[in-house]
């Protein structure tokens, strides 16, 4: 079985970091196929390098590692716009990532973050978004329902659809994604019980395996992946699951 984890973090620090090498070897001993990346918080304000180190390591290793870029707001939009062009044209990433939580803003500020938004849209990439219970006034599914309104044309990954935090806000996630086929979910950092209940109200083939290493044990969350498909889902779709709905998503 192809699996592609669809959420996992890269750190230029070793302190409670993961390298690229330190990656590999996690998804070596989980069976893991391929792995989307980003960067891990916290890191240095400047996300240039980070983004650099990104994309350097999956150049190093392109059929293990997808790179995303990772855009903070508060740096300006001129700076975001750089970025953004810089990840599409030449780095070649897949997409960007945004986290309202880690760089405190409401997702869908129309004056600060929609214009970076509709920059993503019109370089084809795809938008990640920390969708969290953490600083779930600056994440939450709601506001992530608003951009995909906005944006009903803007493929977009809902990273921990609504976890990453007690209590969580998977219900709400599952509820929006109903709205707006644009979302997949990411079922990482929240209960095994709302990646059933998403896989049974959305159909298995809007939700994605991810980790959310190295916040967890890669290994750990594939068994546990396992575990829950086996005897729920047929093996096409616990296949659609743990990694082909990703790599469509993603046009690889």
């Amino acid at each position: 079985m192809f699996i592609f984890d669809a959420d996992t973090h890269l750190s230029l620090t070793e302190e409670n970091g993961l390298s690229a090498e330190d990656l590999l070897r996690s998804m070596d001993r989980a069976g893991v196929d391929r792995s989307l990346v980003w960067l891990q918080p916290p890191y240095m304000r400047d996300v240039v390098q980070a983004n650099r180190y990104v994309y350097e390591s999956a150049r190093q290793h392109p059929d293990r590692l997808t790179p995303f870029g990772w855009v903070d707001p508060h740096f300006g939009l001129q700076s975001a716009y750089e970025t953004i062009d810089r990840c599409a044209e030449m780095y070649g990433m897949k997409g960007i990532k945004l986290n309202g939580a880690q760089n405190t803003f409401f997702i869908d500020d129309e004056a600060q973050i929609d214009p970076i938004i509709s920059r993503i849209e019109e370089r084809g990439l795809v938008l990640a978004l920390h969708i969290g219970a953490d600083f779930y006034d600056f994440t939450h599914p709601y506001r992530c329902a608003k951009i995909a309104r906005r944006h009903p044309n803007l493929r977009m990954l809902v990273v921990h659809m609504g976890g990453a935090g007690l209590p969580h806000l998977g219900n709400s996630a599952i509820e929006f994604a109903q709205q707006h086929p644009n979302m997949l979910l990411v079922g990482s950092a929240i209960s095994y019980l709302m990646v059933a209940k998403a896989i049974q109200t959305l159909g298995a083939h809007r939700i994605c395996f991810g980790s959310d290493a190295p916040f967890a044990f890669q290994h750990v969350e594939v068994a546990a992946y396992r575990a829950l498909l086996q005897d729920a889902l047929p093996e096409a779709e616990q296949r659609l699951v743990m990694g082909e709905n990703l790599k469509t998503f993603l046009r690889i």
